[in-house]
């Protein structure tokens, strides 16, 4: 099979045969999503988003390795938050000028619970409309 991006070259892909015993298998939850007309006031609050943020790892049952959150731009820009955790990560940004939002939630193992996460996230920063998208990253 080949993939082609826009002025990039065709690459290569194939499937590759995995032989993995059933307790040896990476179990990944992985739910992402965008969140629309955010109040322009949550947007931009860097330490309400970071406490968000980590009682989100919480909820979820994630072990908190570091976190990480940056403000960009001032009232114009918006708010990045990281927190990495032992099972993956959760990224957290915010785009003020558009009152946008998106948030990444994938974890590694069956112990987590990152649907709840993001079912918190969305209750805190209480978007007109959301979308939520799932992905399983198991092997």
């Amino acid at each position: 099979m080949a993939v082609k991006s826009a002025g990039l070259p065709s690459i290569k892909t194939q499937n590759l045969p995995v032989s993995v015993k059933e307790e040896e298998k990476i179990v990944g939850i992985h739910f992402f999503g965008n969140m629309y007309e955010i109040d322009p006031a949550v947007a931009t609050n860097k330490e309400f988003l970071e406490k968000v943020v980590l009682k989100a790892v919480d909820i979820a049952k994630m072990h908190l390795v570091e976190r990480k959150a940056w403000a960009f731009g001032g009232k114009k820009g918006g708010v990045s938050v990281i927190a990495l955790v032992t099972e993956s990560h959760v990224a957290l940004h915010t785009w003020n000028e558009y009152k946008y939002a998106t948030l990444d939630i994938y974890t590694c193992g069956s112990d987590s619970d990152p649907k709840a996460a993001f079912d918190f996230v969305v209750e805190n920063l209480k978007p007109k409309r959301h979308q939520i998208f799932y992905a399983d990253r198991s092997m």
